[in-house]
């Protein structure tokens, strides 16, 4: 079962916003798009971060 809450649409008009994309100079996120999710997850949840799955 997919859990993303960002469809790929919402997700194509976002990522170009993001910053530590592989296009930029320094360090890049591993998995910005996850990223995002986890926050959302959080925000959804009120979890603290800790409880975020890995």
């Amino acid at each position: 079962m997919d859990r993303l809450v960002l469809s790929d649409a919402a997700w194509k008009r976002m990522a170009p916003l993001i910053i530590g994309r592989p296009d930029q100079k320094g360090s890049t996120g591993r998995d910005n798009r996850m990223f995002v999710e986890g926050v959302l997850w959080i925000v959804r949840t009120g979890s603290p971060w800790r409880d975020l799955p890995e």
